[in-house]
């Protein structure tokens, strides 16, 4: 027994050595960035004595849930062992299998076509190129753990390469990973990007510009450091070094997402000049670096380590991106860059989107969270306002009510911050993600009180959000506008198509309404309604405002090309819409939760 005991544990420590040994080094260069290709040389060492190895490609990148199979970019695969070349063929969707015949080195060619546009894709054109390292780089099967280092040859003319990779020393455009989930999580870019830095809560920022832009770079290193500061005081401390944010200006952008020490952010190249723009800007940076504790160190169980090659799936993205979407409001607000009634209002604009989208009747925010992978928001579908919510808004509804809930329930003396910030310390202390049960426990812990009820109502359930209860906590008073009233509603949502046709095309049709009752489908044309030509109602669809809750009205379609009738009886108009008032009378008690909550001095 003993003996045996013995020979695998040498068994073992062989094995680890082995892998140990093993050397992975990548060159990137861009013979046809015009084309939008990189070309890529992997190098792979101290291979055991097999006759082969499998390299494999990601299927989707981590923040992103969505499975985007980007071997499909890939071609001209080929690999030589001792300058000879070997045999090699792809063996499933995202696996190519190189027969080294026992070398112990193997060097593998291949490109990737790079042209989607969008902060989780790479991308790459004449000006610059911008690698997503999910959708670049292959990685032998079984060795997630092994070191890497990436060198980047720029194209004639580009100078500058931006990431969050430790740079190699003594070697130009040359990085290091210790292992490939930091590759994965660490992006590129490069070429002749405008960089800038300021540094905050003791770390060193580097923020990479592509594409130009109205932006004041002094104005954005005081700004974006008053955001850095604010997130890190939650959780009391920031883990990084250094961090790298990479800014895309379009002439329409959008987006963001989160990695471990950087960022790529989409924006709008002349945006910077309105207040809106700017305060949007600065919204989109809060959100995202607030991801640097909230999902890539606090984080769910399942989110870790990763399986690049399927789903991984959680029920906890309202806590990682609908907490990270209410807290940038918050960080706003403690910053200075909106007041009192900008937070209240934004927040109240949540509940509100929450509230009149008939999928949050069906969809609970843990089921929203599961089912990111099949989210409308990256497959759109005519009918996802009906049966799903987002986990970024539900999430967010989410954080606010139970912020509120435990400020109130201490009297004041703590609030989500706490919450946050004893997670991301236990998952830091465990070296692990946390459970959804572990996650309540410390809010029952932090407020004292149970939260089973508030799981029942708002994470596992459906129920409509109380939110006059939950800011009379705070001393505001909200009230729905439209309860009471008896609005006709149609319930149908229609644009004219385009080239000047004059069609009116129904877009979309909401669950319950009259036209969800009456027959009226997506890609109907409505030719008329009540005998009037349907491009002179286009603006008056939404609301029937002639008729009265409960008549019929006559709508005429095309559908198929066919004509048809529909007699379609009007329902009232379901939707909310908020107002809110400072109780000027409000308890001691109140005011103990208002001040804490504004964070009023």
């Amino acid at each position: 027994m003993r003996k045996s005991i013995l020979g695998l544990v040498i068994l073992l420590s062989i094995t680890m050595t082995a892998k140990s040994q093993v050397k992975i080094n990548f060159e990137v260069s861009f013979k046809e960035p015009q084309a939008h290709y990189a070309e890529v040389e992997m190098n792979i060492a101290g291979i055991t004595a097999k006759n082969y190895v499998d390299v494999k490609m990601p299927v989707w990148t981590p923040g992103s849930y969505l499975v985007r199979e980007f071997a499909k970019s890939v071609e001209g695969f080929g690999a030589t062992a001792g300058g000879k070349s070997v045999k090699t063929e792809k063996v499933n969707k995202n696996t190519w299998r190189v027969y080294n015949a026992k070398a112990n080195a193997v060097k593998i060619n291949y490109r990737v076509y790079a042209f989607e546009i969008s902060v989780r894709t790479a991308f790459i054109d004449a000006s610059h190129a911008f690698l997503s390292p999910a959708n670049i780089f292959m990685f032998p099967a079984g060795m997630i753990k092994t070191p890497s280092t990436v060198k980047i040859i720029p194209f004639t003319g580009w100078d500058k390469v931006s990431t969050g990779l430790e740079p190699v020393a003594g070697q130009n455009f040359t990085y290091k990973a210790p292992d490939f989930d930091i590759l994965y999580d660490s992006p590129l870019e490069v070429g002749n990007q405008d960089i800038f830095e300021f540094n905050a809560a003791g770390v060193r920022h580097e923020v990479a510009m592509y594409g130009g832009g109205n932006y004041d770079k002094e104005r954005l290193k005081v700004d974006m450091a008053k955001i850095v500061e604010q997130e890190t005081a939650v959780f009391g401390e920031n883990p990084n070094k250094h961090y790298t944010f990479i800014v895309h200006n379009y002439a329409q952008g959008g987006g963001g997402l989160e990695h471990l020490n950087s960022t790529v952010l989409g924006a709008s190249r002349n945006g910077y000049g309105t207040e809106r723009g700017y305060s949007g800007f600065l919204g989109l940076v809060a959100h995202e670096y607030f991801h640097l504790w909230n999902v890539k160190r606090l984080r769910p169980i399942a989110l870790g380590p990763f399986d690049y090659e399927n789903e991984n799936y959680t029920t906890n993205l309202w806590i990682a991106e609908g907490f990270t979407s209410y807290y940038p409001t918050k960080v706003m607000l403690r910053a200075g860059f909106i007041n009192q009634e900008g937070f209240i209002t934004s927040n109240l604009g949540s509940i509100g989107t929450v509230m009149n989208t008939p999928g949050s009747k069906i969809n609970s925010a843990a089921e929203s969270s599961f089912n990111a992978w099949i989210n409308p928001a990256y497959r759109p579908s005519e009918n996802a306002n009906n049966t799903f919510i987002s986990y970024y808004t539900k999430g967010q509804v989410v954080g606010l009510l139970m912020d509120l809930e435990i400020i109130n329930a201490t009297k004041g003396a703590k609030s989500l911050d706490d919450v946050m910030k004893a997670m991301y310390l236990q998952c830091k202390t465990l070296k692990r993600g946390y459970t959804d049960a572990e996650f309540k426990a410390m809010v029952e812990k932090i407020s004292g009180i149970s939260f089973t009820n508030f799981w029942d109502k708002y994470v596992t359930g459906t129920v409509d959000v109380e939110y006059a209860k939950y800011f009379a906590y705070a001393g505001i008073d909200v009230i729905n506008e439209n309860e009471g009233k008896s609005v006709p509603y149609l319930g149908a949502a229609a644009a004219r198509t385009s080239a000047g046709t004059g069609k009116v095309i129904i877009g979309a049709v909401s669950r319950g309404s009259g036209a969800w009752n009456g027959g009226l489908n997506v890609n109907d044309e409505v030719v008329s309604i009540d005998g009037a030509p349907a491009e002179m109602m286009l603006e008056r669809m939404s609301q029937i405002t002639y008729k009265k809750v409960g008549d019929v009205i006559k709508v005429s379609i095309v559908r198929d090309g066919l004509k048809r009738d529909l007699d379609i009886t009007l329902t009232a108009n379901p939707t909310v819409r908020f107002k809110s008032t400072i109780n000027e009378d409000a308890t001691p008690a109140q005011l103990v939760v208002r001040k804490k909550w504004l964070g009023i001095n």
